[in-house]
């Protein structure tokens, strides 16, 4: 018998594309309104800038206006898209289906070293407020919520909450001019009612919590008004 592994049933590492690159850092620049809502982009500047040819910035902003986050015009300049109300309503209604099951599914399941985990992102919540370092509560939010899909053991779902918040990434970040200290509240009352294993209760924190940009939308809007779409 061969001392050789078998790896021939095993498939090759395909490692990112020139294109995939593009593509992420765009979407990265997008979502974080590094390339604000409206602004200008060409694949002459965006080669350069990226030191690429421009078929690849053609193939990633083909991807980036198929998912709504550029406007490709025959002729006239391509730009990044204006945010949409209804995308971001959307966005919020898938997430709120998912998340609403994740905190029920991880209520009486939590270990001591998640009750740490959890206790330390919210720690350092508190100290992005205090800071007022608004991208980096953004990520800590981020990954406050991926923690409640992995300490329920649904880690797959929060790969889907990725893929549809994009749009509602947008809004998240502006509205942290104003709305941190509510979030940082919130994320504290769910994990008060998930250590509690009140899978009501944390029912209910988590759709008031992903609820609220409903009603902040208006003044987001108002506030940003460049920004936005008219529909």
């Amino acid at each position: 018998m061969s001392d050789q592994p078998a790896f021939r049933s095993l498939d090759p590492i395909v490692r990112p594309s020139v294109a995939d690159q593009v593509f992420q850092e765009l979407h990265k620049q997008i979502v974080w309104l590094t390339l604000p809502p409206g602004a200008r982009l060409s694949e002459v500047e965006v080669s350069k800038v990226l030191g690429v040819s421009r078929q690849p910035v053609r193939d990633a902003f083909y991807r980036l206006s198929q998912l709504g986050f550029l406007e490709i015009r025959p002729q006239r300049a391509t730009r990044v898209s204006l945010i949409s109300v209804d995308a971001v309503l959307q966005a919020r209604f898938v997430r709120t289906a998912l998340e609403v099951e994740i905190v029920r599914a991880a209520c009486g399941s939590i270990s001591e070293t998640w009750k740490k985990r959890l206790n330390d992102n919210l720690a350092q919540q508190e100290d992005a407020v205090r800071k007022d370092d608004r991208n980096r509560f953004h990520q800590l939010d981020d990954a406050f919520h991926e923690m409640l899909c992995l300490l329920s053991d649904h880690a797959f779902a929060w790969q889907i909450i990725q893929e549809s918040k994009a749009h509602l990434d947008r809004v998240r970040l502006l509205s942290l001019s104003f709305n941190q200290q509510f979030t940082l509240e919130e994320h504290r009352g769910l994990v008060a009612a998930l250590l509690e294993g009140d899978a009501d209760g944390a029912e209910k924190r988590m759709r008031d919590h992903l609820s609220r940009l409903y009603h902040e939308i208006n003044r987001i809007r108002s506030e940003n008004p460049d920004y936005f779409a008219e529909e």
